[in-house]
């Protein structure tokens, strides 16, 4: 009886095992049959918007668009993103409400994407926002415009050659009705010598296309500024400048894989004899909005420099002064032993607009060496009636007049404090 009672007792333990393990057999291949079908269901697609219908709209004007290009491109969701909160900006724009847009859907790799019934336009893009800006300029020309010219520059590393290409220019203003010009460039500061283009005949937009070499050290190259002087030759051969560019290198990367190629617009030339000590140009602007006064310090000529060593470095002192108080001053870099140096570097002050019948800036030019005694080649303040007549007021006057816009002139160095 014991025996048969042992036997009878591990059957059933035995039964119960096997149950549980086919029950969990059965569970996991049902689990894993679900899975393989909810990945190859297809989220209903909410009824909105019809893009079968819109893309119906595309077939029937697909004539008219090959003649005009549409104006903008539709972004469509696919139907697997339509199980979202949605709402509706226009008829044909949907918008995902209080979600990531960039959310990574629910939707297995063996999903479709071929089929679009039900798909959202959510937004489109304007194709003209992404074209290259136009080219305008020869077309664009501010009003009393000389003429403008276009010029490449390029620098050999190894064979320390500047090369220098003139390319054309445009929209010459000559004293007579015909025009015949040419170009001559120099590398400033030598001003002895300079290299020259063909002249052309006869036309107001010379087309120059002609290269010019420059042997310039690499040390030296960016304390050299290019200018360039365009003539008109006459019936009797007599030469009339028409107008020059003054294009100062320190500002540019000049590399042999770096082929710049600019526009500069004419300037004409101060054709009045220096002054005892030299003139400086600079251009003066103030923004009222943001209190900001701006002085851009563009050249000197016909400097007097030191007798004894006149190769010493020539900077700028700017200073802003308010009731002959000194406020803040600032400095341009020293450009080495030349009488007309240039230097067209920008300076900004903080100035409130109530402090500019009390304020005044000075312009000092200054010789100095390391080791040397700083030597005043001239000074000139421009400011209010309080402490200014003449061309000096008239120029604080104008750039109170035109805010934001940059007034340029020439003014005489003197040595009186």
């Amino acid at each position: 009886m014991p025996e048969q009672a042992v036997a009878v007792a591990g059957g059933i333990i035995g039964g119960i095992l096997l149950f549980v393990l086919l029950g969990i057999t059965t569970y996991v291949l049902w689990k894993k049959i679900c899975r393989v079908i909810s990945y190859e269901k297809l989220i209903n697609p909410v009824k909105t918007t019809n893009a079968n219908a819109i893309f119906q709209d595309q077939a029937n004007s697909e004539t008219q668009l090959k003649s005009t290009r549409s104006r903008s491109v539709p972004f469509i969701i696919p139907p697997t993103l339509h199980g979202r909160n949605w709402i509706h900006l226009t008829n044909e724009e949907q918008v995902q409400e209080d979600r990531d847009p960039y959310m990574t859907s629910q939707c297995g790799p063996r999903s479709s994407f071929h089929s679009l019934a039900g798909a959202y336009v959510v937004g489109t893009i304007n194709p003209d926002l992404y074209k290259f800006p136009e080219d305008k300029s020869e077309t664009d020309f501010p009003d009393g415009n000389i003429g403008r010219l276009w010029f490449s520059i390029e620098y050999e590393q190894e064979s320390e050659r500047l090369l220098v290409s003139l390319i054309k220019v445009r929209k010459l203003q000559p004293p007579a009705d015909s025009c015949s010009p040419f170009v001559k460039i120099y590398l400033l500061p030598d001003e002895r010598s300079y290299l020259q283009s063909k002249t052309k005949r006869k036309t107001l937009n010379p087309q120059f296309d002609e290269n010019f070499v420059f042997q310039v050290s690499s040390k030296m190259l960016l304390q050299r500024t290019l200018k360039f002087l365009v003539y008109h030759v006459d019936k009797q051969k007599k030469h009339h400048l028409l107008g020059q560019v003054i294009f100062p290198l320190k500002n540019e990367a000049l590399t042999e894989d770096n082929k710049l190629v600019i526009w500069r617009d004419l300037e004409k030339e101060n054709l009045e004899p220096p002054s005892e000590h030299g003139d400086i140009q600079f251009s003066l602007s103030y923004n009222d909005y943001l209190g900001r006064l701006t002085v851009v310090v563009l050249r000197a000529r016909g400097l007097k420099l030191h007798e004894e060593n006149p190769a010493l470095g020539v900077y700028v002192k700017v200073s802003l002064m308010n009731h002959n108080k000194f406020i803040k001053s600032k400095k341009t870099a020293a450009l080495l032993g030349t009488p007309n140096p240039v230097y067209n570097e920008t300076f900004s002050f903080k100035a409130d607009q109530t402090e500019l019948d009390t304020a005044s800036l000075s312009l000092s030019v200054l010789q100095s060496n390391k080791g040397e005694k700083t030597l005043l080649l001239g000074r000139v303040v421009v400011g209010p009636f309080m402490y200014t007549r003449g061309k000096e007021l008239e120029h604080w006057n104008e750039m109170i007049s035109k805010p934001k816009e940059l007034v340029k002139r020439w003014h005489a160095l003197c040595h009186s404090t």
